[in-house]
């Protein structure tokens, strides 16, 4: 079965406390979008694989492809959108309706195979997947008149990316308008009324955000690389 992934890559950096959007910011010698590329493509060389940037950081995107020969992987190149939603809309423009397509934020480099083989495995028989993992923390509900409350964490999941679904349905789910409501892929498909299927992450599969995300991600590396 034919296998996408649209990489979704439009962070400003603003978080980073930096001018250089997040995905540009060096991880281990190299561009942290890079390493992202490279995860779906170790995974499978045959993979399609989408690119989706603003515009306007096209050109810095190819100078430091040539800068550090990153030229071995084909992937496409598409234009960013004015929200994530648009930006998958512009994506899924290279994606063919058969098969099964992924969408997964730039700035998690760190997703294992595993985790890849889980998502796109389960999305070939239930149609629209996410990982997920345990909270550990304990966390409390904030209610409208500004009171909290405890609530039992074992309720909750942090949900990751790669999110898999069924490319046909994507594709039908993204023909809906706009809602603010949707915060990921995920939340479009649910929209249709089509349930999602849950499976188990990779805490290092963090999204890369703020300064200590990038030491951490640091931290990561140099242990899988010594292993």
């Amino acid at each position: 079965m034919k296998r996408s992934v649209i990489i979704v890559a439009g962070g400003s950096g603003i978080r980073m406390g930096g001018n250089v959007p997040k995905q540009f910011l060096c991880l281990a010698q190299k561009p942290i979008l890079m390493h992202t590329i490279e995860r779906f493509y170790q995974f499978d060389n045959q993979m399609n694989i989408i690119v989706v940037l603003p515009s306007a950081q096209h050109d810095y995107w190819r100078q430091l492809c040539s800068e550090y020969s990153f030229d071995k992987i084909d992937y496409q190149l598409v234009d960013g959108g004015e929200t994530r939603f648009h930006s998958t809309l512009n994506g899924l423009t290279k994606v063919p309706v058969d098969g099964v397509v992924a969408v997964h934020d730039g700035v998690r480099p760190l997703v294992s195979k595993e985790t890849l083989e889980r998502c796109f495995r389960t999305a070939e028989q239930c149609g629209a997947v996410v990982p997920a993992v345990l909270i550990n923390e304990s966390i409390r509900k904030i209610e409208s008149d500004g009171s909290n409350n405890a609530v039992d964490r074992s309720l909750y999941r942090l949900v990751q990316t790669p999110q898999v679904f069924d490319a046909q349905l994507l594709h039908r789910a993204f023909k809906q308008p706009y809602n603010p409501f949707f915060t990921d892929d995920a939340s479009v498909v649910e929209q249709m009324g089509e349930k999602i299927t849950i499976v188990e992450g990779n805490f290092e599969n963090i999204k890369i955000t703020r300064p200590i995300d990038l030491v951490l991600a640091e931290a990561i590396l140099e242990n899988t690389a010594s292993d």
